[in-house]
């Protein structure tokens, strides 16, 4: 599955922070986050959880996550 969130991740250092977190908790094949993108996407390639799980691992991490409709 891929996961697709609206952040606001806005630099450099906070997405370096977040895509290592997700991938030391989670069992991913690859995680990235598009600051230059109006929402901030997080994308999550062979997410194995729910998405409410990484929206909660987000937000205890500091930042506003949601799914991006």
């Amino acid at each position: 599955m891929i996961g697709i969130f609206k952040t606001n991740i806005s630099t450099y250092r906070e997405r370096k922070l977040i895509i290592d977190a997700i991938c030391n908790n989670f069992e991913v094949t690859s995680c990235h986050v598009d600051i230059e993108d109006c929402d901030k996407v997080l994308r999550i390639v062979d997410l194995k959880v729910d998405e409410r799980s990484i929206i909660s691992f987000v937000k205890q991490q500091g930042f506003h996550c949601e799914v991006l409709e």
